[in-house]
């Protein structure tokens, strides 16, 4: 066993996470631009409600009406934002250390790996992704076509939802969302596999 692969072999608990969330101009990779960005810290199995990360940015092109009726974030309420120049050090800075956790990660993924990358720093190769998490788990159907919503696995898991398409809120539901999950899951691999539930087996998952 690799000296990596050792390191992810403990308990998941061990671990420091970070559910990050972002909204968007739109899904367009080209045009397209980060309006806000929400992360969640979860230590020892656990996160709260104060102390997480938190910032809106101010966009180069005006949000659409299709997007405004998603997060509600109007062109006019980010005149005074930050830029994204210098919301995404503040970020990099806040993740450092932590292993990433995001709902159908690609979205994450796709708006953030290239910013960061302008500030010298990689997007990591590997992500739990909750959306996996919950196929694996049962929570959602697997090969539909489209990724399970957020809201509809947290209220299938009964756990509150924090402001829908809001990008803290969403990380909020996020980190809740991978708790539950994961507790579901360390049972099912325990009971099946009679071992412990690692990093590793939720990086792993997460590609399913």
């Amino acid at each position: 066993m690799s000296i990596l692969q050792r390191k992810l072999d403990k308990d998941w608990r061990h671990y420091k996470y970070c559910a990050v969330d972002v909204e968007t101009t739109g899904l367009d990779l080209v045009k397209d631009e980060v309006i806000s960005v929400g992360a969640v810290t979860i230590i020892d199995g656990r996160f709260k409600a104060a102390g997480n990360f938190y910032e809106e940015i101010t966009p180069l092109q005006q949000p659409s009406h299709s997007s405004i009726e998603v997060h509600g974030l109007r062109g006019i309420d980010l005149v005074s934002a930050k830029s994204a120049a210098e919301v995404i050090p503040d970020l990099i800075a806040y993740i450092d250390g932590k292993y990433l956790i995001a709902h159908a990660s690609w979205v994450e993924e796709a708006f953030l790996s290239q910013r960061m990358q302008h500030h010298d720093h990689k997007y990591p190769k590997e992500v739990i992704d909750t959306a996996a998490l919950a196929r694996y788990a049962g929570y959602a159907e697997k090969k539909t076509g489209h990724e399970p919503s957020l809201e509809f696995l947290a209220r299938k898991l009964n756990l509150a939802v924090h402001t829908p398409h809001h990008a803290l809120g969403d990380a909020l539901t996020t980190a809740a969302v991978f708790l539950a999950l994961a507790a579901k899951i360390e049972k099912k691999i325990l009971i099946e596999r009679g071992e412990i539930l690692t990093l590793k087996t939720l990086l792993s998952l997460s590609k399913g």
